[in-house]
């Protein structure tokens, strides 16, 4: 797609730095600029969701195994809770 946009200068000298150093054109670096911003934001909600808590209690992210009270019951004694 074709496109004009207005960019802050600091920005588009690092697009045009990365063009040059991949040797690709300015929109291909543009492009894949904005596709690891918009990674990185997706990486971090995805963080920011593991990390969510409800009440007093954190929101641990999925396993791939089902915990059962004897599962806690071992963690317990364990660790001395």
């Amino acid at each position: 797609m074709r496109t004009t946009l207005s960019l802050d200068d600091d920005v588009a000298l690092a697009a045009r730095q990365e063009a040059a150093r991949r040797k690709v054109s300015l929109g291909t670096a543009a492009s894949d600029l904005i596709r690891m911003g918009l990674k990185a934001r997706s990486a971090q909600r995805v963080a920011d969701k593991a990390s969510a808590t409800v009440g007093p209690f954190a929101i641990l992210p999925p396993r791939d195994e089902l915990i059962t009270p004897e599962h806690i019951r071992c963690i317990q004694e364990k660790e001395g809770v």
